[in-house]
């Protein structure tokens, strides 16, 4: 699913001096698998997200995504690429305020202004995650833990074959992240490929994989010790 080779990526910070957030990092992730980034903040996990989503084209190095290669593509194929292949979800939820929650869910869809059988397509998403009888509610209305199911819910609105989760639970309390996380295994199961950056243990222990972001290049944990809380 994800194939990344030789990524370079720096920039200069406030005084000029150059920063190499990725140091020559490669990665591989399969089809089917759910794999955790983990690593302190400002080690460079968000970046990474963003050069394996397409939001980034600014490195060197080469990155292939469900067999698109991302280096070299302009901006509508990028954005092609995500509406077919990526589903994004956020720490901060990104959902816009005074749309309901279905009207959210369609954004991939002409910014909810869609057909009624895409309309049915996010009522049956919002059902999968649990939100279906509050679909007319305004984020607002919705707790925390809410409003990422229904980020969630928009992320496989086009059926992506991956999610890219930045800090997913990281402003939700113990109760409703295990909730999220138990809801991204079960997507899992089913299929779908899940690469989730986070400094949480809670999220590393339900991955399959963990790999640790260290001066810039990924290195693989051993799982017997994380292995407390994997299904």
């Amino acid at each position: 699913m994800i194939r990344a080779r030789d990524i370079v990526k720096q920039y200069r910070d406030g005084d000029g001096t150059e920063v190499r957030v990725l140091d020559g990092l490669s990665l591989d992730v399969a089809d089917g698998d759910f794999v955790a980034v983990v690593g302190p903040s400002g080690s460079g996990k968000s970046t990474l997200l963003h050069l394996l989503g397409g939001l980034d084209v600014h490195y060197q190095g080469d990155v292939e995504v469900a067999g698109v290669k991302l280096s070299g593509l302009k901006d509508k194929e990028l954005a092609r690429f995500r509406n077919q292949h990526v589903g994004f979800v956020f720490q901060s939820f990104h959902l816009i305020p005074n749309l309901s929650a279905v009207e959210n869910v369609l954004m991939p869809s002409h910014f909810g202004a869609a057909s009624p059988e895409a309309r049915r397509r996010a009522e049956s998403l919002l059902d999968r995650v649990g939100l279906l009888a509050k679909k007319d509610r305004a984020p607002v209305r919705l707790s925390g833990g809410e409003r990422q199911r229904v980020a969630i819910a928009r992320a496989l609105f086009t059926g992506p074959r991956l999610l890219l989760c930045d800090e997913p639970t990281g402003n939700l309390d113990a109760a409703t992240g295990a909730g999220v996380i138990t809801l991204f295994q079960e997507l899992n199961r089913e299929g779908i490929t899940l690469l989730a950056v986070t400094h949480e243990d809670r999220m590393s222990t339900a991955a399959r994989r963990v790999l640790r972001l260290k001066e810039g290049r990924l290195v693989e944990e051993s799982r017997p010790a994380l292995a407390g809380g994997a299904s």
